[in-house]
């Protein structure tokens, strides 16, 4: 299935030092070391879209199984990373529209080109791949480059990006940013192969300077101590190198292939469509387009605010502040999550964060406080999904251990991660565990096999003492705050490089990532600053497709990658001179009626 790329004198300078420039527009590159690289062919019952699973296998509530649960193959570990990462971020569900109403899961075959790439100064490499299909369009060419939603390993914009690209003949290049499930046992010594296989730590994708008594497992995005998210637009522009430097090797024919006559579109969704709007504020016309959906970016405009803190606000505040208005949306844990609001606003109370003497009282204090600080009723709405899912707490331990550059074993609110019992005590991960956190994890725990470790969770409310120190990190005095306070502001964004079409698309509902503190003050910025950047807003697009299976959410919510695909194609016919640069629109698509389809209709996608 896989094989070391051959030994040539192209590959040799081009993967393992970054050749000179060559062309007028290509700019002067970052000198870069690309190791470890890999090539495999997908074809037949193996393709690159979803290594032949296709739309019913997918569709699977369960996991592709490992015949070996504790061994499994390369074959295997890739399968399972393809349907933990399409069912994370696409609505697969049937009813949805996948497939008949917007996007392709056809199979699509080609080969897979992988490498780690590190960045100068950065302690450890980050995943780069390459997908090319077999229909790749040699007179046409194009490549789109992509980074992981979240913080999601290398395969995690395959529904955004690949599904979009490949079908279309375009190659697609893709990096994990310096995240991803590169998880490592501290425990056992052990952590994660440049192939996805459990390795000693000499032979890791990463190992972690950890401190002296740290114990359970580290997480790439967590204890790297690089702060990768200050450098996801350079990870994104180092993968688009990767690329052209592979094509020039598996399409020797057609070499050389330069940023001057390949066409190079950047997508990304989340924390990936934060690392396109990065990439294009750098040096250099190596970008000849880019598309931005719900993108995780902290502006330099009014009404911005980092990830960092409206999180840590929305993690006191918001269980308690569900408990005002009805009809939330509901999911399998409303229920649980609504037995923690009366607790949670009792103890806000006494530490004077809210008003009021009963809970419908201190509720509303606490809405009335996140709607003064910028948040929407419809962000409020949708982001009951985060508080019912604990999504908030695990965004807060990872990005304060990030932006402070902690080890693992250091984080100043004394969290750590590590397999778990049914009470939550940490325990030893097993084999079997150990074998699926680069197929199943998201990057982020809880997840894969890896919870949450709070040494400060004490009743009525475990999680409270905690999350107020998190926000302290944000809010307070001290070295720590200092630390964490640095590395956020590390992350700020500078408007996109002149010229550069660019297409932010954003969901109203959006409830992880208002858009009034990311998107919207990032375009203004941007216009302030003499740039024109299209803005497209959707109503009824909160911020997670693969949560519209859940019938309450499918009959409130519409998805947003129907309109990052649109937005594609409108980019694309642009390049092409054949469209003007998309309209800002507010767009009105309407939710599926209860057991209803999906239509192209309802969408209202522009035209």
């Amino acid at each position: 299935m896989s094989s070391p790329l051959p030994r040539v004198p192209v590959l040799a300078a081009a993967l393992l030092l970054v050749a000179c420039a060559a062309g007028p527009r290509r700019p002067a590159m970052e000198p870069a070391m690309f190791t470890e690289p890999r090539a495999s062919e997908h074809r037949g019952a193996d393709d690159l879209l979803s290594a032949g699973l296709g739309p019913d296998g997918l569709r699977a509530m369960a996991p592709p199984p490992f015949a070996d649960p504790e061994n499994p193959t390369r074959a295997e570990r890739r399968r399972r990373a393809l349907w933990s990462n399409w069912r994370g971020i696409a609505d697969l569900a049937p009813g949805g529209g996948y497939g008949e109403v917007y996007g392709s899961l056809a199979p699509v075959p080609g080969r897979e080109f992988h490498a780690m790439a590190t960045l100068p100064g950065a302690r450890h490499p980050h995943r780069v791949m390459l997908q090319l299909p077999d229909g790749f369009d040699q007179e046409r060419r194009c490549l789109v480059v992509t980074a992981s939603s979240g913080s999601r390993g290398v395969y995690g914009s395959i529904a955004v990006a690949g599904a979009w690209g490949l079908p279309r003949g375009c190659a697609v290049a893709y990096t994990d940013k310096g995240a991803g499930t590169d998880y490592f046992d501290l425990d056992g010594g052990l952590g994660v192969d440049a192939d996805g296989g459990v390795a000693a730590a000499a032979q890791a994708a990463f190992a972690p300077d950890a401190a002296e008594a740290a114990t359970g497992v580290a997480v790439k995005h967590a204890h790297s101590q690089d702060n990768p998210e200050a450098d996801w637009g350079r990870h994104l522009r180092q993968a688009a190198e990767f690329a052209l430097r592979t094509l020039d090797e598996a399409l020797p024919q057609a070499a050389p292939f330069t940023f001057d006559n390949t066409r190079v579109i950047a997508v990304g969704l989340s924390n990936g469509g934060g690392a396109v709007l990065r990439a294009a504020e750098l040096e250099g016309e190596w970008l000849d387009a880019a598309v931005a959906g719900a993108p995780n970016v902290l502006a330099a405009g009014e009404g911005a605010r980092a990830l960092y803190d409206y999180t840590t606000e929305a993690a006191l505040l918001m269980p308690c502040a569900l408990a005002h208005p009805a009809a939330l949306p509901k999911s399998p844990l409303s229920a649980l999550a609504a037995g923690q609001r009366a607790p949670r606003c009792a103890a806000l109370a006494e530490a004077g964060l809210v008003e009021g003497e009963d809970t419908p009282a201190r509720a509303r204090s606490a809405w009335e406080r996140l709607r003064a600080q910028g948040w929407t009723e419809e962000a409020l709405q949708a982001g009951a999904l985060s508080v019912d899912f604990d999504l908030w707490r695990a965004v807060a331990v990872t990005y304060a251990s990030a932006y402070g550059r902690y080890r693992a074993g250091e984080h100043p609110c004394g969290y750590g991660f590590a397999a778990q019992q049914p009470d939550f005590a940490p325990r030893p991960a097993t084999a079997a565990e150990r074998a699926a956190w680069w197929s199943d994890g998201s990057g982020i725990p809880p997840g894969g096999g890896v919870g949450i470790v709070d040494p400060r969770a004490a009743a009525p409310d475990p999680a409270l003492p905690g999350l107020r120190c998190l926000r302290a990190l944000w809010d307070g005095a001290g070295a720590d705050a200092a630390r964490v306070r640095a590395g956020v502001e590390a992350t700020r964004a500078g408007a996109p490089r002149r010229g550069l079409p660019l297409l932010v698309v954003h969901g109203l509902d959006d409830g992880l990532i208002p858009v009034a503190f990311s998107s919207a003050p990032y375009v203004a910025a941007a216009r302030a600053a003499g740039r024109e950047v299209s803005f497209w807003q959707v109503r009824n697009a909160q911020h997670f497709d693969a949560f519209l299976g859940l019938p309450d959410y499918a009959a409130r919510y519409v998805p947003l990658l129907p309109y990052l695909y649109a937005a594609l194609d409108r980019i694309d016919a642009h390049l092409d001179g054949a469209a003007a640069m998309p309209a800002d629109a507010t767009i009105s698509p309407a939710p599926r009626a209860a057991g209803g389809a999906l239509d192209a209709e309802s969408l209202a996608l522009p035209h």
